[in-house]
């Protein structure tokens, strides 16, 4: 708290009202505004608070004024007041509804490239016509685009397969990647949790993974960007990404039967490198929600980090403690609390400094250049 701030508690509580006037106060109606028109943002913020809840993610959103550190921060406050009742089975890709799943590392893959929701091939043009009241959906002349004309209503031959083979089966099938290694059965509740276990390095897989999956977005993606343009030693192609839909299944304590208690949008990405003659090396990040660029530079950080000597910035240690966004933003916010205390000792230090190794003999004197003199 500014103990220094004239008005005391009463000018922070101004302060804050402040704020909440010239953004304007959340309604319920905005809440849902932002869940349904805004649905990446909530899968941001919902990933990196690791707690799915859309409407929950939506009010944090908006309660902030849209800043994202603040509403991660708000929600992962919320989750740690939440008892955990149960765990849910592990999700596996084979049973998710996938919408969208494309591979850059082949023209063909099994089962196909599915393109799903994406503006990767769109024009960025911003479409001002509509701050000038059109339909979104219009042309350039104001016309409402029907669906008939709007969308290519060829129907294929077969409906869309709800799951699809993997791209990595079939490598490891030609010989390509190593085979998986066999792990023993655990129990959801036995699996390592990076939310409640003392962070440890090296860091078990699961600690990783699941550090990437809630690691700040911006952060991963500037030591992955780093890493691809040479920075590190990894050159990655994509060689699965998918966004899909998953069941979470749980048991029912008492008839010790699986339901499901709900779906969400979950996204993972795999991409390969040339390792040497043995063949790929694989990486591999998945995170609540749909967030396809995290995902590629989090499972390149993935692949990096598996390198006997990779780049200082792409250690473990370094990448899973600086992508953690709340730590992270409030070791920088907390810059802004006083520190006239500290400040008035760094500044004692170098008056003794100036009056040990420079001249005073004129009160008026400029200081020379910064160079040691013996005493």
């Amino acid at each position: 708290m500014y103990v220094a701030t004239k008005g005391g508690e009463a000018a922070i509580q101004e302060s804050e009202k402040l704020f909440h006037a010239l953004k304007g106060q959340p309604t319920r109606d905005l809440v849902h505004a932002i869940a349904d028109t805004l649905p990446y943002l909530v899968d941001r913020v919902m990933g990196e608070a690791s707690l799915y809840a859309p409407e929950l993610a939506a009010l944090a959103i908006a309660q902030s004024g849209g800043d994202l550190y603040e509403a991660v921060l708000l929600l992962r406050a919320y989750r740690s007041t939440q008892p955990r009742l149960a765990y849910a089975s592990p999700v596996t890709p084979d049973k998710t509804l996938t919408v969208r799943r494309i591979s850059a590392a082949f023209k063909d893959i099994p089962g196909g490239q599915v393109l799903g929701p994406s503006l990767d091939y769109s024009h960025r043009i911003l479409k001002l016509d509509i701050l000038d009241g059109a339909a979104p959906d219009s042309d350039s002349n104001g016309n409402t685009t029907s669906d008939e004309t709007a969308v290519d209503d060829t129907k294929p031959d077969t409906p869309a397969s709800p799951s699809y083979p993997f791209v990595a089966d079939w490598q490891r099938s030609a010989g390509l990647l190593a085979a998986l290694p066999v792990h023993e059965t655990r129990l959801p509740a036995d699996i390592p949790d990076v939310t409640r276990d003392p962070a440890l390095f090296p860091a078990p897989r699961e600690h990783r993974l699941q550090a990437l999956a809630r690691a700040d977005t911006g952060g991963v993606l500037a030591l992955g960007y780093a890493s691809m343009r040479g920075y590190g030693l990894i050159h990655p192609t994509v060689n699965e990404l998918r966004l899909s839909h998953a069941e979470i299944e749980v048991t029912h304590p008492v008839t010790g039967e699986k339901f499901s208690a709900g779906r969400v949008r979950v996204s993972q990405a795999e991409v390969v490198t040339s390792a040497d003659k043995t063949g790929l090396s694989l990486g591999f990040a998945a995170t609540l929600g749909w967030n396809e660029v995290k995902l590629i530079a989090a499972a390149t950080l993935d692949l990096e980090m598996n390198q006997a000597e990779p780049h200082p910035a792409h250690t473990e240690e370094f990448v899973m403690y600086h992508t953690e966004p709340v730590e992270a933003s409030g070791f920088c916010i907390h810059f802004k609390l006083p520190h006239y205390v500290t400040f008035a000792s760094s500044l004692d230090n170098l008056r003794k400094v100036i009056a040990t190794y420079y001249s005073a003999d004129e009160d008026n004197a400029e200081l020379e250049p910064m160079t040691q003199r013996t005493p």
